[in-house]
Formats: structure tokens, sequence, C-alpha cells
């Protein structure tokens, strides 16, 4: 009787998916990846899926992904991105932004005015730190800059935490500070203070509203009718056959 008993449950929970007989919080109407949306839930297709919240994939992408340029800091690597178009006009919102982010991430090494004589320098009396207003940068491209930002490369380190539109309106301040176009220098701000001084809060990954996507239905039967198909029990949760 206990064989029989053993062989007997495997079969009864069979019988039902896993969505069907838990009932914790694991198992939500939901949709994964490669998964397919149902109309099947309790209250109908009424409640729109929510939008990604603050600080997720940007919804614009980004401008060279992992997989087709490594972020390793190698010189060739970095060369790669040479070819890279700035796609952000230097006006005069992307030069005064590229100045305070400047500010709080590069003059330390390379110095207010791009001449590699910043508190580093002369802090340590060591001069290993590169100019870039010379001609060797300026012979650059701006893909190749920012590839430096992203990758970094020698003693430079990445400056991903610089988001990549950010990071565009450095490498038109740097080409301020190379000449090519009039800009103010020296720091706006100073740690602590708040207001336009500093550069502002980074847009990584805006709210997306729920109706921007909806994932289609097409060719989808909702359990409840497959249920009445099948004569099986439909269940309590959302799902797809």
């Amino acid at each position: 009787m206990r064989r029989l008993a053993a062989l007997a449950v495997p079969l009864l929970l069979g019988a039902c998916t896993q969505e069907e007989w838990l009932t914790d919080m694991k198992q939500q109407p939901s949709v994964g990846t490669w998964q397919y949306f149902s109309t099947d839930t309790v209250a109908g297709d009424t409640t729109p899926f929510r939008g990604n919240p603050q600080g997720s994939v940007p919804t614009n992408g980004i401008t060279v992904a992992s997989w087709q340029v490594s972020y390793a800091p190698m010189p060739a690597t970095v060369d790669s991105m040479s070819g890279i178009a700035n796609p952000v006009a230097a006006d005069e919102r992307s030069l005064v932004n590229g100045r305070k982010i400047f500010q709080v991430n590069c003059a330390v090494c390379h110095g207010d005015l791009g001449d590699g004589k910043g508190t580093l320098a002369v802090v340590s009396g060591m001069a290993f730190v590169p100019a870039i207003d010379g001609a060797a940068t300026q012979a650059r491209t701006d893909g190749y800059l920012f590839g430096m930002l992203r990758n970094g490369r020698g003693l430079m380190p990445p400056q991903n935490r610089i988001p990549e539109a950010m990071r565009w309106d450095v490498i038109n301040y740097v080409r301020g500070l190379q000449g090519r176009y009039p800009v103010a220098t020296g720091p706006l701000g100073f740690p602590g203070q708040t207001g336009d001084k500093l550069p502002g809060v980074s847009a990584v990954g805006p709210t997306v509203p729920s109706v921007y996507l909806k994932p289609a239905t097409t060719g989808i039967t909702p359990k409840a009718e497959k249920a009445a198909q099948t004569g099986k029990p439909a269940g309590n949760t959302g799902g797809h056959e």
C-alpha cells in the first residue's frame, strides 16, 4: 500500500501546474523574457503593465554595447571607437553642463584649463597627467575621447558613472578648452552646494508610461477558454497555453 501511495503522489501533483497550487507571492501575473501576455486575469485585461522604474535600462539604448566593444582598457579597444559620431550639439547648454561635469570628475587631474596641472599634480609634485588642450588630443576624434571615458586607459580610470549623454557634453567642453569654442573655466560650485552650480540628477532610465508598450495577445488562448475546451480547471492566476 505504501508503494502504491508513493507512486500515486506524482500523478496527483502532475494533474495541475505549480501556478494552480502554489499560494505564495512567488507566482504573480507578470510577463517575463520570451513570454506572452495573457488576458486570463481575475478582473480581465483592465490593469496595464507598470512603466520602467527610474534608474533602469535607458529607453534610448546605449552608444556601444559590451557585446560590440568590450570594456577592456586597451589601446586597440579604445581606438576601435574612433569612428563614433558625436550626437550632441556643442550649444550653450552642452558647454555649460560639460564644464560642471568636467570640474567634478576631470579637473582634479587634468586641471581647470586642461593643461595637466590639476590638484593631483600640484600635491604629488609629479607631472604624469597628460595635457588635453594640446595638438595630440585635438587630433583625436570625438569617438576616441568617448572611448577613453567609457573604457579608461593607462592610469586613467573609466568614467562610466557619468551618463552617456553627459559624456558628450564633457567632450564638447574639452573641445572648448582646446580653443574650438569660447568656454568659461574654473569651478562653478563646491561640495555641498546645490542648484544650477553643479550637475543635476542623471536621468538614466526615464519612466515609460504603461500604455507605451503592450505585448500582443494574438493567437493566445486564455486559460479560462482552454479549460472550457479541455474540461481541466483553469486555476486562479494569469498564464497562457
